[in-house]
């Protein structure tokens, strides 16, 4: 999975941007992800793993009703820990895992029910509406297998909005210090 990360950073590192993560099932996953990469330290500010729903609202501010209403695995709780830690932390883009990782269902949701989400300075021509994104998942598997592919999806989310923002000038920098014509 590492291929996903040190893309991340070199993306990142080309476009001089940073980056913040907010976890609650991956509980430290996706920020170890990204810290194994050389060169992480340009682009990664840190990390927030808010696992106690209390915490989401206290260190990341999401919705202290949201939460009461609609617990810690929705969608909306997921896009706001995205924002939360990106304006904590002071970086251009935040990352977000929600979910149920088992074994028992969790806020009346089911084992596998996953939301990521990203937050970030996306363009007018990502279909974004305002700074945010968020994908819902329904995952199989134990809990290893959905924590690790909660840290793959949200890491390909990111990478996808990358991606869509890239314009040519940062691909032919890119290209250029990668050794291409």
């Amino acid at each position: 999975m590492n291929s996903a990360a040190a893309e991340l950073v070199r993306l990142l590192t080309v476009r001089g941007e940073t980056l913040a993560v907010a976890e609650s099932l991956t509980g430290g996953l996706v920020a170890a992800e990204i810290t194994t990469v050389p060169g992480a330290s340009k682009v990664f500010r840190g990390s927030v793993t808010a696992y106690a729903t209390e915490l989401k609202h206290e260190l990341l501010g999401v919705d202290a009703t949201l939460l009461a209403q609609s617990g810690a695995v929705d969608p909306q709780v997921a896009a706001q820990m995205a924002a939360g830690v990106r304006k904590a932390l002071g970086a251009d883009w935040g990352l977000a895992t929600t979910g149920v990782a088992g074994p028992e269902p969790q806020d009346g949701k089911p084992v596998g029910t996953v939301f990521v989400a990203v937050d970030g300075p996306f363009g007018a021509h990502s279909g974004s509406a305002g700074g945010g994104k968020v994908e819902a998942l329904r995952l199989n598997g134990d809990r290893a297998e959905i924590r690790m592919e909660s840290v793959r999806s949200v890491l390909a989310l990111l990478l996808k909005g990358l991606a869509g923002e890239q314009t040519g000038n940062e691909r032919a920098q890119d290209t250029e210090q990668n050794g291409g014509f």
